[in-house]
């Protein structure tokens, strides 16, 4: 093979797997970051908070959290089961604390404490509290520096809707992204590319990784890596072509993820043996439909409930989200629901629906009354024949929903009787009477965070192949990894988790510590 350049580690993506690509170069290696397209952050930039799920990690501790390593094991593998390893989740448990510790020795890193109840809190060990979940500090743009974070990718409103980006202080997974590339600029043997995407992975006689094929700014150049290539470049949830292949319900269109997540890696890793999992996998969300329509990742609800095609309601609608979209999912898959769905409330709150986050902003409400998504009516029939649903049964729904309002107690899903269902509400009740005309109903679909099946890997982010061997060299995180959590979401902050996670362990084991 005839090499354009040589480096010690490739890490391709520049989200949470940033994490690789610092550890890799703070340990004493040459490392060529690529990105496929124009900024830095991919996914983990659009994320309003950047957290990670890390128990008992230093900043928790400080903070005063009472929770134990063996209490966290019991409650991730209660909610993940066998569908994966059990090695693997132990891992994912264990070490989170240690890559904290492992930053925080670097000053540019600072974390908050962000308590975010587990999403299964009647799972054994589950913290009410929120206790296992830490966010990276803002950061402001003096620290830095207005070229750089120009360079970062996000917010959303950004990227969708063209309004100009907040610079002035990153929060949330663009303040994580920051921090990262601030890191980075730090060693002179690490370099970063953006608009330079993996094209293959060249594999050498022994089946061992030995380079990458990318093409920058319209150019292939081949990359020896001498010691390795970490894949942490998202998922593949802006390729419809392979959602429809691996049956990822749900769109293109209606996705959270950045447009250059088209699954590269996930193809480049398969074409040297990698062995894949949970291919029809994704984080899931309810998913408010707006103009363009698009349906977009929706929580904080303040009111309302969702009915189906048959006015009936089906879901508690202050779920986890992931928990809720897959709620949904199922019962489109039985028949009992299909899209779209409605959000139906009353007038306490106005027209607009009662979603604090909507994460793409809504736009004005004509728009979504002239493209059909949002209708009023003076009462719950005139509403019904509007949507296309049986008056009787949606009276019926609303009348049923205010007596559990009134009871206190939602006997038919349980809304309110986790911690996270009264997240929003301060710890109060989230159900809400609908009782104030006019009514109003909002349409709403599947939206998802990003897929989240990808390649089989070990305890040290190695990629495996189908007998379960290490492919020599290649290393995976995050969305390019077949997720440790398996179906489920367990926390607030497992997605962003194992990207850092696993891509600082991939650097470790190239490091050989």
């Amino acid at each position: 093979m005839d090499w354009n350049e040589e480096v010690d580690v490739i890490a391709v993506g520049t989200g949470g797997g940033l994490a690789g690509a610092y550890t890799a170069a703070r340990e004493g290696l040459r490392v060529a970051v690529i990105e496929a397209t124009e900024k830095f952050g991919g996914t983990t930039s659009y994320s309003g908070g950047g957290g990670v799920w890390f128990p008992v990690n230093p900043v928790l501790v400080a903070a005063g959290a009472d929770d134990s390593i063996e209490d966290a094991h019991e409650y991730f593998h209660a909610v993940v089961g066998d569908r994966t390893s059990k090695d693997l989740q132990e891992t994912y448990v264990d070490r989170g604390r240690t890559v904290i510790e492992y930053l925080l020795e670097d000053p540019v890193f600072s974390f908050i404490a962000y308590p975010w109840p587990d999403y299964f809190g009647k799972a054994p060990k589950a913290k009410l509290d929120g206790m296992r979940h830490v966010v990276p500090a803002p950061l402001p743009l003096d620290e830095v520096g207005e070229e750089l974070a120009s360079k970062i990718r996000g917010p959303l409103d950004n990227d969708r809707l063209g309004v100009p980006a907040d610079n002035s202080m990153l929060i949330g997974g663009r303040a994580l992204v920051g921090r990262f590339l601030m890191g980075l600029a730090k060693y002179p043997n690490a370099s970063l590319h953006l608009n330079t995407a993996l094209v293959d992975l060249v594999a050498d006689d022994d089946g061992n990784v030995a380079g990458a094929i990318v093409e920058r700014d319209g150019e292939r150049v081949a990359i020896k890596a001498n010691k390795g290539i970490i894949l942490s470049a998202g998922g593949f949830e802006q390729n419809q072509e392979l959602r429809t292949k691996y049956g990822v319900p749900g769109v293109a269109r209606d996705t959270m993820g950045p447009w250059g997540n088209q699954g590269k890696a996930l193809e480049a890793a398969q074409a040297v043996g990698a062995d894949t999992d949970l291919l029809d996998q994704a984080w899931w969300s309810p998913g408010m439909t707006h103009p363009g329509g698009e349906s977009a990742f929706a929580l904080w609800f303040t009111g309302g409930i969702f009915v189906n095609q048959d006015g009936n309601r089906f879901v508690n609608e202050s779920a986890p989200y992931d928990r809720l979209g897959r709620d949904i999912i199922r019962q489109m898959d039985e028949g009992s629901v299909t899209l779209p769905y409605w959000m139906i409330y009353d007038d306490k709150e106005g027209e607009v629906p009662p979603c604090k986050a909507t994460n793409v902003s809504m736009v004005e409400t004509e728009k979504y009354v002239d493209a059909g998504l949002w209708h009023t009516a003076d009462t719950l029939e005139e509403l019904a024949a509007k949507i296309g649903v049986p008056a009787d049964a949606l009276v019926a729904t609303v009348e049923r929903f205010n007596k559990f309002v009134a009871a206190g107690a939602d006997d038919d899903f349980g809304r309110g009787d986790e911690a996270y269902d009264r997240s929003f509400t301060e710890g109060q009740s989230p159900l809400v009477s609908i009782d104030q005309g006019p009514f109003h109903a909002a349409q709403f679909g599947i939206s998802d965070l990003g897929t989240k099946g990808g390649l089989r890997t070990d305890t040290k982010a190695r990629v495996l192949n189908a007998a379960g061997e290490v492919i020599g060299g290649l290393y995976a995180a995050g969305n390019t990894m077949a997720a440790v959590s398996g179906y489920v979401y367990p926390g607030g902050g497992n997605p962003i988790g194992a990207s850092v996670l696993f891509s600082h362990l991939a650097a470790l084991d190239i490091a050989g510590k």
